[in-house]
């Protein structure tokens, strides 16, 4: 079995849900030496996560971030942990709803999505610096 792993840092993005897929793509050629097995992309955030959804309608990205913002709105007066602003207990919050990593299965060097799949950053802080993600490829 062969196995590769790289970590990358994302450029900042805005707080929202970004497709990601075609950067992980282009950051990790890896991927294009195994013919059967997975790739594993896990952010290593706390207030950022990342899920698969639809890659062809950006209101679907849209939609979600007013979903979550009704879901788990800012200033809850039952939140203690409020010394980094009101985003940040939010994100915590919204980043474990989501989870801290995608699996994706790899085919003949490809990542094998659903047409209408894509990668999620999902970015939760107001404010947030370059995410680092790290990429591992697996398989033969």
């Amino acid at each position: 079995m062969k196995s590769y792993q790289s970590e990358i840092t994302l450029k900042p993005y805005s707080r929202g849900f970004h497709l990601i897929t075609e950067i992980v793509i282009n950051a990790f050629p890896e991927i294009r030496k195994i013919n059967t097995g997975m790739l594993q992309v896990f952010i290593k955030h706390t207030s950022a996560g990342l899920t698969i959804n639809e890659n062809a309608d950006p209101t679907v990205r849209t939609d979600f971030e007013s979903h979550f913002n009704k879901m788990v709105p800012e200033d809850a007066p039952y939140y203690v942990h409020t010394y980094e602003g009101p985003d940040d207990m939010p994100a915590h919050i919204k980043a474990s709803l989501l989870g801290s990593s995608v699996q994706v299965p790899i085919t003949s060097g490809k990542l094998n999505l659903g047409i209408w799949q894509g990668i999620y950053l999902c970015e939760h802080r107001d404010h947030a610096s370059g995410r680092k993600l790290l990429l591992t490829a697996f398989g033969n």
